[in-house]
């Protein structure tokens, strides 16, 4: 292998670490900037904020501004963007940062299950026991016992994992059937599901801000590090890697995002939710394992 071919098998993998470290701290940040905006306005913000920046450095950068084919892109956007962030954004209102970042990278396991669906990318049986026992760890975190509000926040987190996934499955599917360009992919799809999620926040959510230095931080680092670049990041390494080692890749965040929340905002999970941790964490890192080759 020629020495000018090892950086580009790299960089996907770099993309992948730096992405968790964004994406993972990021579950801190947005926990906190909720006490100053309400969950949908803020995940409108931070999807069309970014989508607009990357929009105005395509003809910057010499490339099309045109849209990609809208029956691709705008289902693109619903499922990867307005269902992810918010169900996200919606979940974190009354969830914890930490529980909630595990729930939604649950990602991984529908991700899988869909490939073996929808790509034929078919499972062996350990990945098999790997989402039985996921089950039984999402049953420890949703702990129905806790009441409607608790339960409540957990669905929404598995929903967004769940659209997450599917975005990315529309995206493998149906991504070669058109020359896309990268950047301009990510902002289409940005600026669609933010859109989704602004008439949502019309629907269903008053207006409230509380403009504060710290706000302006938030709205920064969910705007610029953790939005437009980290879907560049994300879509950059899903296009790079199998889906197996783009899932296994996106462990991090979770992982970074408990012990954010741990540290700095003082949530340690109870008995079972840790317990409902450790199963999940064990079943993504048992699901992304390679197959053996017969």
């Amino acid at each position: 292998m020629s020495h000018s071919a090892k950086p580009l098998l790299i960089r996907p993998y770099v993309a992948l670490v730096f992405l968790g470290l964004l994406w993972g701290y990021n579950w801190v940040v947005m926990k906190g900037g909720l006490n100053d905006i309400a969950a949908l306005w803020f995940g409108a913000m931070r999807t069309l904020a970014p989508a607009v920046l990357l929009l105005l450095l395509l003809p910057l950068l010499g490339r099309s501004i045109k849209p990609p084919p809208l029956n691709y892109v705008i289902p693109l956007g619903l499922l990867q963007t307005a269902g992810f962030v918010g169900f996200m954004m919606w979940a974190l209102r009354t969830g914890a940062a930490g529980e909630t970042a595990v729930l939604v990278f649950t990602m991984p396991l529908w991700l899988t299950l869909m490939a073996h669906v929808v790509l034929h990318e078919r499972l062996s049986r350990l990945q098999w026991l790997a989402l039985g026992i996921a089950g039984l760890g999402l049953f420890l975190m949703i702990a129905p016992w806790r009441g409607h509000l608790a339960m409540a926040a957990s669905l929404f987190a598995i929903l967004s994992g769940i659209t997450w996934a599917g975005g990315s499955i529309w995206q493998k599917r149906f991504g070669h059937r058109y020359p896309l360009d990268l950047l301009n992919v990510t902002a289409w799809q940005m600026l669609f599901g933010g859109l989704a999620i602004l008439l949502a926040a019309v629907l269903f959510e008053p207006w409230h801000v509380n403009i504060t230095p710290h706000l302006g931080w938030v709205l920064f680092y969910n705007i610029v590090p953790a939005g437009a670049l980290g879907w560049l990041l994300w879509i950059y390494a899903l296009h790079n890697l199998p889906t197996r080692i783009a899932g296994f890749g996106s462990l991090m965040i979770p992982t970074v995002g408990v012990l954010g929340a741990w540290l700095q905002l003082g949530e340690r999970p109870g008995q079972f939710e840790l317990i409902g941790i450790g199963f999940i964490l064990l079943a993504l890192v048992l699901v992304l394992l390679p197959k053996r080759v017969k």
